[in-house]
């Protein structure tokens, strides 16, 4: 096949990162290797029974049929008394989408509005999708690159040098992915407070991990932190984090009327609506007791605490303390310019991350998949004992290094 064939479009985006070492860490624990897989972001929970149990209601009662494409008004509503009971956000089913997934979600919206040469502010690291997607819209990926001294947030004063008369979206992310780094009340309203002064700049906030945050730290979403943004905020989330639910792809997101209408018509000639079943598992996630949402968060604190002391202490390897979600984004700049057994030179993350997959068999994400280089992610949604076994592991190895 010519490669012409392919489009421009495609070509020039790159597969999820994050997806590929997971599907090469499956491949080679196939092929009989000893692997720990630590790149996915994916809780090890299973589903709660009691959304199973409506999922399987919603087959045996016949709603296995198409629904409305961005949603069942149910799952809208319940969405709505979300935004409503965590945010203090009100929307109408109007302005409430639904789709497969928040990834979904975030590609409508860019597709819906995205112009070519319209420019996208991303704060660096980011989660891997955004520039991509950007791109995929024809526009173009404007990237502000954080501190970790700063614990990788960005400030007014970036942001003033970011923004242009081409800008049409930021997009905050808060638990971040990949470092978990969360942004106060009182920061938000500083970048809120500053945002509000472009009459076309418009504010993806990406809050998919909001439910999964640690020591009493108090999330906020923009839109109410600042109410003047309400109008020019999509506001995202879903269950695939907190509810232990990534296959069911479900997210959702509360914005403009006029953007949600164009996203459903991007959704109508695309997927059409989302899986019928998992509308009604969602349906139950959010409208019924998620007090088990505290024991998953004790649980992952601890796998936190756990692995920040056991990485910290690994020489040429240093990490900042994430608030929220399940990852942690160390350093391995001290280590870059080292010889593995073999004399190879790490080089970059890219190379530390080869390094540990072959050397001690720890399938990790490097930094530059997030848009920062001598750095890497680990996942901790995983139990105790495998992240025992992964730091001993990445210990021996960097031990190797000289």
């Amino acid at each position: 096949m010519k490669n012409n064939f392919i489009s421009l479009r495609v070509r020039n985006i790159k597969p999820s990162p994050t997806m590929a070492v997971t599907s090469k860490a499956r491949e080679l624990k196939a092929k009989g290797n000893d692997i720990i897989g630590l790149g996915a972001g994916e809780p090890d929970f299973d589903t709660p029974n009691h959304i199973k149990r409506a999922a399987i209601k919603a087959i045996e009662d016949g709603k296995t049929k198409y629904t409305a494409v961005d949603g069942i008004p149910e799952l809208k509503d319940a969405i709505i008394n979300k935004f409503y009971k965590d945010n203090n956000l009100s929307y109408s089913r109007t302005e409430v989408s639904v789709g497969t997934g928040g990834k979904q979600i975030l590609f409508n919206a860019l597709q819906a509005t995205i112009n070519k040469g319209d420019e996208v502010v991303i704060p660096t690291p980011f989660w891997v999708s955004y520039p991509d997607m950007v791109i995929l819209a024809e526009g173009i990926p404007k990237f502000i690159e954080t501190k970790v001294e700063n614990d990788f947030k960005i400030s007014v004063d970036m942001l003033v040098k970011a923004i242009t008369p081409k800008t049409k979206w930021i997009i905050i992310n808060s638990p971040s992915n990949p470092t978990g780094s969360c942004y106060t009340k009182k920061e938000l309203e500083e970048i809120g407070n500053y945002l509000k002064n472009f009459r076309d700049l418009y504010i993806l906030s990406d809050d998919i991990y909001e439910k999964i945050t640690y020591e009493n730290f108090s999330f906020s979403a923009i839109a109410e932190v600042v109410p003047e943004l309400k109008a020019k905020t999509l506001t995202v989330n879903g269950v695939s984090k907190a509810y232990s639910m990534t296959g069911w792809r479900i997210g959702y997101a509360g914005g403009p009327e006029d953007l949600i209408k164009a996203m459903a018509k991007i959704q109508s000639q695309s997927t059409s609506n989302p899986t019928s079943i998992s509308q009604y598992a969602a349906l139950e996630a959010l409208s019924s007791s998620n007090d088990f949402l505290n024991s998953n968060n004790s649980i992952f604190l601890k796998r936190r605490n756990l692995i920040l002391d056991k990485i910290n202490s690994i020489k040429g390897l240093k990490c900042n303390r994430p608030q929220g979600a399940f990852y942690i984004f160390p350093s391995c700049n001290d280590l870059i310019g080292l010889k593995t057994p073999s004399s190879k030179i790490i080089k970059n993350s890219s190379d530390f991350c080869e390094y540990l997959l072959e050397e001690a068999g720890v399938a990790v994400v490097p930094g530059i998949a997030f848009g920062m280089e001598n750095f890497f992610r680990i996942s901790y949604a995983t139990s105790e004992k495998i992240l025992m076994d992964a730091c001993e592991r990445i210990h021996t190895a960097c031990k190797k290094l000289n």
